[in-house]
C-alpha cells in the first residue's frame, strides 16, 4: 500500500460520488477498510524508517548485525567500509540469482536477497551441507544439475543463521575461498565436476539401449581401462541402419566397463560446449570406429 492508494481513494470520491466516499463514516465497509490501510501502512513504514535512521542508521537491522563485529573503539561504519573494500576485489566468490546472491570474500560470507542482507564473518562460522537436489536438466545445458544447500551458522548467538544455495560444480571454488572446512551431512553426496554429472547421465541412457548377448563360448575379461571390474559394454550400431549415418560398426569384443567407456566418451568432448556432449560421436578407444551413446549396449 502506498500514497498512490490514498490518491486513488480521493479520485474515486469524485468518480463514484454516489458511494459517499468523501464521508468515510457513510462509505461502504470495503472502502473504509481500503482507506484505513492506505493511511496506516505508509504511516507505519515512515515511522519504521525514521526509527532506523536514528544515530546515523545505527538502528537498522543490517547496521546492528555489522556492529556485532565492530571493535570497541569503532562502530558499524568501520565494518561496512571493510565489507565494501573486499566486495570491490575481483577475487571474490559470487554466484546465485539476483534475488539470492551469494558472495564470499576473504573475511565475510554474505547472502543478498531482495529484502535482506545476511552477513557472517568467516572465522566465526560453521558451514554444513544439509541438502542436495538433483534436477534432470539445467537451463544452460542438456546435462543434469545438482544444487547444494549449505547452512551457515555463526558462533555468536546474536547473528542469525542462514542458508545459501549453489551449483555443485561451484563447490570446489567455494571451498578454495573459505578458510573453514565445510562439513557434509551423512546422506549428502556431492557431485562436483561436470564429468561426474555426465557419467550419471551416460549410464542412465545406456540402460535404455538394447542389450548385447555374449556368446556362451566367449568369456568376459577384466576392463582394460581400470582392470578392476569385468567388461560390461559392447559397441553395436543401433542408432541407424548399418550403411546410414556417421556411426560405424565396431567389431571389437567387450573390453570396457560402463564407467571407463563413459570417461572415454567425456574425454573426447569440448569442455566449453557441454550442451553438445550427448549428441556427439567419438571413435572407439580400440578400433577407432565412430559411435554415439545409442550404440553403447550393456552386456547380458
Amino acid at each position: 500500500m502506498s500514497p498512490s492508494c490514498a490518491g486513488y481513494y480521493v479520485g474515486m470520491c469524485f468518480a463514484a460520488s454516489e458511494k459517499q466516499l468523501y464521508s468515510p463514516s457513510q462509505a461502504p465497509d470495503t472502502w473504509r477498510l481500503f482507506l484505513l490501510l492506505a493511511v496506516t501502512l505508509p504511516t507505519v513504514a515512515c515511522t519504521l524508517i525514521y526509527y532506523w535512521s536514528w544515530d546515523r542508521w545505527a538502528c537498522h537491522p543490517l547496521a546492528r548485525t555489522l556492529a556485532l563485529y565492530a571493535l570497541p573503539q569503532s562502530g558499524w561504519w568501520a565494518v561496512a567500509s571493510s565489507v565494501n573494500t573486499e566486495f570491490r576485489r575481483i577475487d571474490k566468490f559470487a554466484t546465485g540469482a539476483p534475488g539470492a546472491r551469494v558472495i564470499v570474500t576473504d573475511t565475510w560470507v554474505m547472502k543478498v536477497t531482495t529484502y535482506r542482507v545476511h552477513v557472517a564473518q568467516q572465522q566465526d562460522v560453521h558451514l554444513t551441507v544439509t541438502e542436495s537436489q538433483q534436477h534432470e536438466l539445467s537451463p544452460d545445458s542438456n546435462l543434469p544439475v545438482q544444487l547444494l544447500t549449505i547452512h551457515v551458522a555463526s558462533t555468536s548467538p546474536a547473528v542469525q543463521a542462514f542458508d545459501i544455495r549453489l551449483n555443485s560444480t561451484e563447490y570446489g571454488e567455494l571451498c578454495e575461498k573459505l578458510r573453514a572446512p565445510i562439513r557434509s551431512a551423512a546422506n549428502v553426496v556431492i557431485r562436483q565436476s561436470l564429468g561426474d554429472l555426465f557419467l550419471e547421465t551416460f549410464a542412465s541412457l545406456v540402460e535404455v539401449n538394447p542389450t548385447y548377448s555374449v556368446p556362451s563360448s566367449q568369456e568376459l575379461e577384466a576392463c582394460i581401462g581400470c582392470m578392476q571390474t569385468r567388461a560390461s559394454v559392447k559397441l553395436v550400431k543401433t542408432c541407424q541402419e548399418a550403411d546410414e549415418g556417421e556411426c560405424q560398426q565396431c567389431y571389437c569384443r567387450p573390453m570396457w566397463c560402463l564407467t571407463c567407456m563413459g570417461k572415454w566418451f567425456a574425454s573426447r568432448q569440448d569442455p566449453q560446449r557441454p550442451d553438445t556432449w550427448l549428441a556427439s560421436r567419438v571413435p572407439c578407444p580400440t578400433c577407432r570406429a565412430r559411435f554415439c551413446i545409442l550404440d553403447v549396449c550393456a552386456v547380458r
